[in-house]
This record gives structure tokens, sequence and C-alpha cells, in this order.
């Protein structure tokens, strides 16, 4: 029998940024980024948010719209990025979006090119390509010296959340970190919060999350996010077996004849319109 859900999905864009995204639920966001970034940075004391689209420097470069882009008291840039379907290039897609966060912080005139951090931390919904399965669900990636293994800078952090991959029940959970990956991955059908995750922080989440707390507008806002959010899903799932690479205009193809506009398959696939539109041209 299949499970009602009673809250929203925080995979869907608009869930996403309903916990993370708004001045009031800030306070989730700073515990979260705190959570991902203990033993890698300073505690996180204040954050503001930043302006989430940014152009490129030429007229033709390409943009991009960040789900959540903040700043430290100390000037540090977080990238929070929610990713609900595969990305043949998720990791260039990462490096890609960081430089917007680097050389915005260039100075006109004389400078010494000093940078503060970056950190650009990924919430997949999805297993990574090319990772061991070896149970690993949070990746820390770095900059370091190949030859000795030594951090090389502690300027640019990418943090990877594999969050089906958390299987932890709830007896099992210690950490924060541990915690927050168990609300994602079931808030959905989460009726009431476990014993081990009775704190304040996590019941403000129950309650923005509830669907009946939700105004009319939201609401409708919602069930069309979740629309999109459910044909990615299904398309990939029938697409799965065929290998991502391999596979990648028959996904498409899927992707297409599941009803899923252009603009979601690009956005699922990390692929252009006009190179999407090259592979369909001949399919009726």
């Amino acid at each position: 029998m299949d499970r009602k859900a009673r809250n929203i999905n925080p995979f869907t864009d608009f869930g996403f940024k309903k916990l993370f995204g708004e001045e009031v639920t800030k306070d989730l966001l700073l515990d979260f980024i705190n959570s991902v970034l203990e033993g890698v940075a300073d505690p996180v004391v204040e954050l503001s948010f930043s302006k989430n689209e940014h152009l490129g420097q030429l007229e033709l470069d390409r943009h991009v719209v960040f789900d959540i882009y903040c700043m430290t008291g100390r000037g540090e840039r977080i990238i929070v990025e929610m990713q609900k379907a595969f990305q043949v290039n998720m990791k260039d897609r990462s490096l890609y979006y960081t430089t917007f966060a680097i050389q915005e912080q260039a100075i006109k005139g004389a400078w010494d090119f000093s940078l503060k951090a970056v950190y650009c931390i990924s919430v997949l919904d999805f297993k990574l390509s090319g990772e061991q399965d070896n149970g690993n669900y949070l990746h820390r990636v770095g900059m370091v010296d190949l030859l000795s293994g030594k951090l090389f800078s502690n300027k640019l952090h990418f943090i990877y959340l594999e969050v089906p991959k958390f299987l932890k029940k709830q007896e099992e959970l210690e950490t924060k970190f541990d915690k927050w990956m168990y609300v994602l991955k079931n808030l959905e059908y989460l009726e009431r919060l476990p014993g081990a995750i009775q704190e304040k922080i996590f019941s403000k989440v129950m309650e923005m999350a509830e669907l009946v707390n939700l105004e009319k507008k939201d609401r409708k806002a919602y069930e069309e996010s979740l629309k999109n959010y459910r044909d990615l899903k299904n398309a990939l799932d029938a697409s799965e077996a065929m290998g991502i690479e391999k596979g990648i205009r028959e996904t498409v193809v899927k992707f297409f004849k599941a009803g899923v506009s252009l603009e979601l398959i690009s956005q699922a696939l990390g692929m252009g319109i006009e190179e999407i539109k090259g592979i369909l041209k001949d399919v009726r």
C-alpha cells in the first residue's frame, strides 16, 4: 500500500527553496551548512543571501542561477545546490559554478589576488556516476598535491551528499549531520520526529514542511514542482538499465516522449537546448 505524503518533498525546487532559501528559514540553512562543514571549517555564525543569478563576463557567456548562494560574515561564499536527477557532467558543473564565486572577488585596480574560501555543497537525490559503491554518502573534495597528498589550498571545497546511500536507522543517528541526512531522506512521509531528532531546529523543519500549512497559492506551486520532479525521476528510472553514457540519446528521447519539457531535460542531463533539439529532430 502506498504511503501518503504528509510533508513537502525537499528534492522539488519548491520544497528546497521553502526549507532553505527564505529569510524566515535562514536558521535552518545555517544549521544545515554547519553540520556539513563540521571539521572542515570554523562554524558559520552569520549568513546573508546573495544574488543567485550570475552572468559571464562577456555578453555571449552562459549564465548560471544557483539554488542558494550566500556569504558568511567572514566573506566566504557558499553555494548550496539540490540535484534531483543524474547529470552526465555533474562534477564539471560544480567546477563551472565555483568560477563565478571566485571571479566576483576580484578587486579593480591593485589587488594581491587574496581570496576568501568557496564551498559548493551539492545535495544529490541520486548516486554519483563512477564512484565506488563502498557505502560512502559524503564526499569532501579539495585541492591537494598529488605527490605528497598534502593540502595545496584551502580556498576551494566541493561537498557531495548522496542522500539515497544514507541507510542509517533512527537508533544509529549520532551527529547533527546524520540527523539532517535522515530528515532529508524521509521528510516527505515523516509523521513525527523520532526521539533522536527531538530538537528545536527539526521541529521547525516539520512545521515549514507540513502540506496542511501551505497556503493555497503555495500548494499549487508545490504540486507543479512535484509533477516536474516525478516526470524526471520516472524517465530516468525507465532508462537506467541502458547505462548513462551509452544510453544518453535514448534517455533524451524517453524524456521527450514522457512529456518532459526541453528545459527540464537540459537541467537534468546538463545538455544544451540546441544539442537536445538535434537529437530529437527525427523523433515523431
